[in-house]
């Protein structure tokens, strides 16, 4: 199956790439402002938007309603809420979609974990790199080789970092869930292992099989085919699918997961994969519905949220994304990747597609 065919059209396959990068960086602004998953806890994330009369939540969060609120909010909040949003705000959840298009572009689909972390090196502030990443890049500078970059004095390892690169490889492999995957793999296993690597195959393959796959449980499926059906990743995943096909609330199933993964804490993979599948199922094929659900959902809330509007804008390609969302954005990228800095969102979703034409 070609990349075209895939999704019917050569304009049906751009219009779905491009919906992918506006989905992840709108809903990595919506969330930037409240990440931090042991102050901004589902519930207060929800009093603070009715305090604001902003539920249910349509559009970028509101200002903060009192100076105390503002005191806990993220210090770029002023450049995320709606009313303010003058192009994306730089974030390394955006920073390592620009930086894997770039390594697709230099090495080819045949890249090694080497040149993931030589490219890091090179074009990668390693202040703009946190948890696992930053523990990688240190060991990467200090002359270790993966897998030792993940594995040395790494207690970040199956954190959600290897979850946000993935995007890339989904997008470049429309349809092909398996084969994103394993380019997610190599990427991953320069910083992470375990659910953390399991994490990045699965997102990978999500966004993959959101290009064909009829609903949103259709590529959640998908997604879970190529990770251990035994790993604590999986087994999430299927508990999240499982309550919301029961009937359950959006409220009741996270108050469920958040028992079950209790002790995990805020950035760990394996709770952010459900506040994630949470709001992709009940967001049901609805962008700004998803998107709000998983903000809604606490824990790592820019990051949950950039991946859910990657999928969410990819199933419905980036014309029926409200406006709302896009417009603000002003087509510019900020990021800290050397080079990219005021890139156009549309250019970097023109040579996306060129890579997903190349590879089909």
């Amino acid at each position: 199956m070609t990349a075209t065919t895939a999704v019917g059209t050569e304009s049906g396959l751009a219009d779905r790439i491009l919906g992918g990068w506006l989905g992840r960086i709108a809903g990595n602004m919506l969330g930037k402002p409240v990440e931090q998953g042991e102050v901004w806890t589902r519930a207060r994330i929800d009093r603070y938007l009715r305090r604001a009369d902003a539920l249910p939540l349509t559009d970028y969060l509101p200002e903060p309603p009192s100076e105390s609120e503002a005191r806990d909010l993220r210090p770029e909040w002023r450049a995320c809420v709606r009313g303010r949003v003058r192009g994306s705000c730089r974030d390394d959840d955006v920073d390592y979609a620009v930086l894997g298009l770039h390594l697709l572009e230099t090495h080819g689909f045949g890249f090694s974990t080497e040149q993931v972390g030589d490219l890091w090196l090179l074009r990668l502030p390693y202040l703009q790199t946190f948890t696992a990443e930053r523990v990688a890049y240190r060991n990467l500078a200090n002359g270790l080789r993966p897998p030792l970059t993940a594995t040395y004095d790494n207690p970040y390892q199956e954190w959600i970092g290897a979850l946000i690169r993935a995007d890339v490889h989904g997008w470049t492999s429309p349809g092909a869930p398996r084969r994103a995957a394993s380019l997610a793999r190599r990427d991953a296993v320069l910083s992470h292992t375990g659910n953390g690597v399991y994490g990045a195959m699965w997102a990978a393959a999500l966004i993959s099989a959101a290009f064909t796959a009829p609903t949103v449980r259709h590529a959640l499926e998908e997604a879970l085919g190529v990770i251990p059906a035994g790993s604590r990743l999986a087994r999430t995943v299927r508990r999240v699918a499982s309550l919301h096909g029961a009937g359950l609330a959006w409220e009741e199933t996270l108050t469920t997961l958040e028992e079950e993964t209790a002790g995990l804490g805020w950035i760990h993979t394996v709770p952010n994969a459900a506040v994630l599948t949470a709001g992709l199922l009940y967001g049901d094929g609805d962008f700004t519905r998803t998107i709000a659900l998983t903000v809604r959902g606490g824990l790592d809330t820019d990051s949950n949220g950039a991946t859910a509007g990657s999928v969410a804008g990819v199933m419905c390609g980036a014309p029926a994304i409200p406006a709302r969302w896009t417009d603000p954005l002003r087509d510019t990228v900020r990021s800290a990747v050397f080079g990219f800095d005021g890139v156009r969102v549309s250019e970097l979703a023109e040579r996306t597609l060129r890579l997903a034409r190349a590879e089909s």
